[in-house]
């Protein structure tokens, strides 16, 4: 069978690639078409675009409309030339509701994975989905209750992310031999996730930096994005004892103390990896002002959006130095205060399931595609 999958950023290429290696597994015979990231390349032919041609935040988006429009019409050109069996959009509202209509005006099926998070704001949204998709794969819990209120069909088999983290664990080196490998001492580590996108980095990595300066006992260490380029990080590290290092997020995670972590996938891989964490996040201020009002939910991160309450410490937009300082050194110093979160971990990964996720959902989307009448 034929998959067009559109990804676009850092976490959706994750999860996509998982999937497409299950789809391989499972259908000898799968061809691809993807716009996505560096992983996404790693597991099949096909690659169309690179989704940093795409990615854009809030007001940065309306001023590359142009060039966004263009990207759509050229996958929407390709996708009504090649024909799929089967469009799977994964995440990314904007540009995938839209995909998702032109698919259905051309009688393609349509498996939404890793559903916008139309429950956080636009909740208008639903509408979209339950218009222009067959079925949604959700990776989140509360989400199946949330979109059967609607009508949606919905299923959840679990959080891919364990299966990724299963994975790397099962290869990993051991903390000693990375951090040797990397010239990084056996000073304790803050591990630094200042997000995945240019201006996530821009304004969340300084005051990030900064508070490295106040714990020389410990070695701060950037996670590095792989779809950045690394002369953006060396304003911030520039004159600094903090390191940086690419494409070893996993290893950073399992090897640290802490986190300050920026919103988004990377609160919940650090809640897999039992790494006490702050989530910090900052957007421009008329971007802040005009979403905010919209907001439906308590909470930006997954880790207290599944856990139900607050585990972690949001610090939003506002003095993201002063407000990390104090909560880092709570989350360093105070060994009850760290035990309570890794408890709250616990209940978090009991309701992400066993590894066998993406094993799971590519044996249903392909039960699905093969029923009598699909």
């Amino acid at each position: 069978m034929k998959y067009f999958l559109i990804a676009g950023e850092a976490s959706g290429d994750l999860h996509a690639s998982n999937l497409m290696k299950q789809l391989k597994k499972q259908d000898p015979n799968a061809e691809f078409r993807f716009m996505g990231g560096d992983l996404m390349q790693e597991v099949a032919d096909g690659f169309v675009m690179h989704y940093r041609e795409t990615s854009y935040m809030l007001i940065d988006a309306l001023l590359h409309l142009r060039k966004i429009f263009r990207n759509m019409r050229k996958m929407k050109d390709l996708m009504g030339e090649w024909q799929p069996d089967l469009f799977i959009p994964v995440d990314y509202a904007g540009f995938n509701f839209r995909m998702a209509r032109f698919a259905r005006s051309q009688d393609i099926k349509v498996f939404y994975y890793i559903s916008p998070k139309v429950w956080a704001w636009q909740e208008w949204r639903v509408k979209k989905i339950k218009k222009y998709t067959d079925q949604v794969f959700s990776i989140l819990p509360f989400e199946v209750d949330y979109f059967k209120r609607f009508d949606i069909h919905v299923e959840y088999f679990g959080n891919t992310l364990v299966d990724e983290i299963a994975r790397f664990r099962g290869k990993f080196e051991g903390s000693d031999s990375w951090k040797k490998r990397h010239g990084i001492d056996q000073k304790p580590l803050v591990a630094l996730l200042a997000g995945s996108r240019k201006r996530e980095i821009e304004t969340t990595l300084p005051p990030m930096v900064k508070l490295a300066g106040e714990h020389p006992e410990y070695q701060f260490v950037v996670a590095g994005a792989p779809s950045i380029d690394p002369s953006l990080y060396d304003e911030s590290l520039k004159g600094t004892d903090v390191k940086i290092v690419f494409g070893e997020t996993y290893p950073l995670l399992e090897s640290s103390f802490a986190g300050l972590i920026t919103s988004g996938t990377a609160t919940l891989e650090a809640g897999l990896f039992n790494l006490p964490q702050a989530v910090l996040y900052r957007t421009s201020a008329l971007g802040y002002r005009i979403v905010k009002p919209l907001i439906k939910i308590n909470f930006i991160s997954l880790v207290n959006l599944i856990y139900g309450k607050q585990l972690v410490v949001e610090i939003i937009q506002k003095d993201l130095y002063g407000r990390s300082a104090v909560e880092l050194s709570k989350i360093l110093g105070d060994k009850e205060y760290r035990e309570r979160m890794l408890k709250g971990y616990e209940a978090i990964g009991a309701d992400l399931g066993t590894p066998g996720v993406s094993e799971r959902i590519g044996k249903r989307i392909i039960e699905l595609l093969k029923e009598p009448g699909e």
